[in-house]
């Protein structure tokens, strides 16, 4: 079978080597990092969650940008430097507002496509990644976001899930712990939650027990192409190195767009930087005041999950700063401040915070299929749903692979 360079060992990548290793493909995985998962796929929010599928290529997106401009804590912030990378992006972001309706609800049918391979993938592997199975719950504080919401609904459901409107007391009861004076809210019993960085480093191993060569502390540098292709990197003691192979998928999440300039494509990639929070629940009171069912609050744009008895993840915020990865106080601050509102009984004392770069594409659809060259792939692009997606969109690419191989090897037959 032919040999497949996979780059990027982040949740995309580390799905299509297992995809193309069920496949019977010979797999390569180089990755910049020491380990698999340490970046965008570190700390994030946990939803996996057909309810958020919702692109935000809407004008209501850029108006509260430009409203919310000059406030350190807004929950969407846009360094106003000019860079042409960030202004052409916005440019395409806001082409892509006729097809809101459109991809939202195609990516609420690939979230929903997700959930079952990512779940068998879990049980063949034996990998314990904190998954919670109670929902995701969305609330609203006022009866002008709430009735958006129900337009939201319409496009949401029409993609498959079972998402409904709930009363401010059913919000109470669903999870008990909240506390805040809510108008209603939208539940989404079939959503789940669980550790990113967990389950994708349990299936970086999987990999590795079937037969897959995982390359860590390598940064690819150039690619060519002899025939074979011919990828260099740079390992972390600073010698140069290179591995042949007969096809390469990019999976390089905000590196995506770097790696495919050098392949001649150009994927529009642009890092958006999301903070998180975990809490550590040292003691019972605190494990018995942080919520179980996981919550999206539309004004504070702030998702939470549960991972495990004594971990909860609050994760949010939008930040247009180029790559820059810094973990500013101003921007945690507002995460620890919601979660001391709506859990007063959940200490605060040991929070560790974390920022992360999204790879977002401007119609905030991920980048799934050939590349320009025979032998180039993509499945990068996510944004925000890389682990909501990536067990579909590893299917769809390792389906185009397998198909392109098999073309070139009946006409050399």
């Amino acid at each position: 079978m032919p040999h497949i360079a996979v780059i990027g060992a982040g949740i995309t990548g580390v799905t299509t080597a297992y995809a193309l290793l069920e496949r019977g493909f010979d797999v390569t995985v180089l990755e910049s990092q020491r380990y698999a998962a340490m970046e965008t796929s570190f700390a994030n929010g946990g939803q996996l969650s057909a309810s958020n599928a919702e692109v935000w290529n809407h004008w209501s997106t850029l108006f509260k940008g430009v409203k919310w401009m000059m406030r350190n804590d807004a929950p969407l912030l846009m360094n106003p430097r000019p860079t042409w990378h960030k202004y052409s992006w916005l440019a395409e972001f806001v082409s892509n507002i006729m097809r809101y309706r459109d991809n939202t609800v195609e990516t609420t049918r690939l979230a929903i496509a997700a959930r079952q391979h990512l779940f068998s993938i879990a049980e063949r592997e034996n990998i314990d990644f904190d998954h919670v199975r109670r929902g995701i719950l969305h609330i609203y504080w006022d009866k002008a976001s709430f009735d958006h919401a129900a337009k939201v609904n319409a496009m949401l459901t029409e993609g498959g899930p079972d998402r409904r409107a709930v009363t401010a007391e059913e919000v109470k009861s669903i999870e008990p712990t909240l506390h805040g004076a809510f108008h209603g809210g939208f539940y989404t019993p079939s959503d789940s939650t669980g550790d990113i960085h967990k389950f994708t480093s349990g299936l970086a191993k999987a990999c590795q027990r079937r037969g897959a060569r995982f390359l860590f502390d390598a940064r690819v540098t150039a690619i060519g192409r002899n025939g074979a292709f011919r990828i260099s990197y740079a390992t972390g003691e600073g010698a140069e190195r290179q591995v042949e192979t007969d096809g390469v998928v990019v999976c390089a999440g905000t590196a995506s767009r770097q790696i495919a300039a050098m392949l001649g494509d150009r994927v529009n990639i642009y890092p958006v930087k999301g903070y998180s929070i975990t809490v550590h629940l040292d003691d019972e009171r605190s494990q018995a005041a942080a919520p179980w069912v996981s919550l999206l609050d539309d004004r504070a744009k702030i998702v939470t999950s549960r991972l495990g008895p004594d971990r909860f993840r609050v994760a949010g915020t939008a930040e247009f700063n180029g790559m820059n990865r810094d973990i500013r106080h101003d921007r945690v601050k507002p995460l620890v401040d919601w979660t001391r509102m709506l859990f007063p009984e959940a200490d605060t004392n040991r929070v560790v915070p974390w920022a992360g770069l999204r790879p977002m594409m401007p119609n905030m659809m991920p980048r799934v299929g050939k590349g320009r060259q025979p032998g180039v792939f993509y499945n990068t692009g996510h944004g925000h749903l890389g682990w909501t997606l990536s067990a579909a969109t590893a299917q769809m690419v390792t389906d185009t692979i397998a198909g392109e191989m098999a073309a070139d090897r009946a006409i050399a037959a």
